[in-house]
């Protein structure tokens, strides 16, 4: 018999933690963070991590791997974030955000060469990221108090909650084969954490203090989100070499 494995503890672990904060924490100084004591600490364990590990890969991988092939992993993955968007869109009641999802996945998988190719952003197919957090946001859940989660990051108590559903809806998650699945994950992270580098440094020189300045950009992002019905985009600063542009097809 088939056994199906699945990285379940992303939004399991945060939804557990976040209970637990809600639980046992005291309020503190600020009431968009009570938790502040803990999610400093949390946050100072994963800029040690990311300074270890993260970081450093993610320069080897910008170094290495021509900007076009970085260029093509991202449209890759971006392609399949579409799918998720495409069905938080329809849980949102956003037709025409739906249909531009829809239309951008069916563009880029078929014609795109499975995602490698964003043919749909040349087409002028705008893309609306969203997931679950964003879902519950339309229908009136909070955010809730901010939280900083192990590995994961900047969150909030409702973001961390959404994940367990998020997670459910990952295609890189629900593949069976474990070193496929695995490999995967792990590459999808290093792209992202090279495409976050140049903004990461301009943040390090930048912000008197890098804490409060990320939490406070965060909760602003995801507190814009509703303000203009959701449509907002979260973009990042590229790193030298790389652009938003995608991966043009060859001329015929």
């Amino acid at each position: 018999m088939k056994t199906r494995i699945t990285m379940k503890w992303p939004g399991l672990g945060a939804a557990l933690m976040a209970l637990a904060l809600l639980q046992g924490c005291a309020t503190g100084p600020n009431p968009r963070d009570p938790f502040e004591p803990f999610n400093r600490s949390m946050s100072r364990f994963n800029d040690g991590l990311d300074d270890a590990i993260v970081k450093p890969v993610a320069q080897a991988y910008q170094g290495v791997v021509p900007s076009p092939v970085r260029t093509g992993v991202n449209n890759f993955f971006g392609n399949l974030s579409d799918v998720w968007s495409l069905v938080n869109n329809v849980l949102q009641a956003k037709p025409e955000a739906a249909v531009d999802s829809l239309m951008r996945v069916s563009v880029n998988t078929v014609l795109g060469f499975g995602g490698l190719l964003d043919w749909a952003t040349e087409m002028g197919i705008e893309r609306h990221r969203e997931d679950f957090g964003k879902t519950l946001g339309r229908w009136g859940v909070g955010t809730g108090p901010y939280l900083v989660l192990p590995v994961l990051g900047s969150s909030t108590v409702r973001d961390s909650a959404a994940l367990i559903v998020d997670t459910k809806g990952d295609l890189v998650l629900q593949i069976d084969h474990v070193p496929t699945r695995n490999s995967l994950y792990v590459l999808r992270v290093v792209d992202l954490r090279a495409s976050l580098l140049r903004a990461g440094d301009v943040l390090d020189q930048a912000a008197l203090d890098k804490y409060s300045f990320t939490r406070d950009s965060y909760l602003q992002r995801r507190g814009a989100v509703f303000e203009t019905n959701g449509d907002t985009e979260e973009r990042y600063d590229l790193p030298e070499g790389r652009s938003n542009a995608p991966v043009k097809a060859p001329a015929k």
